[in-house]
């Protein structure tokens, strides 16, 4: 088993809640052993949520052949610029921009539904009376990559 599957399977094991979950796990082995885990929850997560994680995880990582005694471990969140990977991503998202990269476009535009196979977004244009909304549906399957947008109005 690859370094990378024994942490994932290791983090998964110690996640305390059900509704949290692994997103992705980076391994650097190059000088100073690093090892990121990125966790989410379907109600989000909190910074308690993955210190007791990291403080869960250590004992078990200490034992793990390949990482030297001086690795350094980060638990957090994916972070806004980090793609969604997971449809069970979505639902908290509801009511924010995203930017969904299908195979030939990509379509910005406001989540307003998510359902067992794919998202609704709504895309405004124009303005005043000559605003129009278009609402798209657009199936998992079809998505390659999914970005929530941050505004700063």
């Amino acid at each position: 088993m690859e370094i990378r599957d024994e942490i994932v399977k290791i983090a998964e094991s110690k996640l305390a809640d059900p509704g949290h979950f692994v997103v992705d796990v980076v391994v650097s082995l190059r000088g100073k052993h690093k090892v990121l885990v990125f966790v989410d929850g379907d109600q989000g997560i909190t910074i308690d949520h993955c210190a007791d994680l990291s403080r869960a995880m250590s004992e078990e990582l200490d034992r793990l052949p390949g990482l030297n005694d001086s690795y350094v471990l980060e638990v957090s969140t994916p972070g806004v610029d980090y793609p969604l990977k997971f449809d069970r991503q979505y639902g908290k998202h509801v009511g924010r921009t995203l930017k969904v990269v299908l195979r030939d476009q990509s379509i910005e535009g406001k989540l307003v539904n998510v359902s067992g196979d794919g998202i609704t977004l709504e895309q405004a244009t124009g303005s005043g009376k000559k605003k129009e909304v278009k609402v798209i549906d657009i199936k998992f399957s079809d998505i390659e990559k999914s970005f929530v947008l941050v505004s700063f109005k």
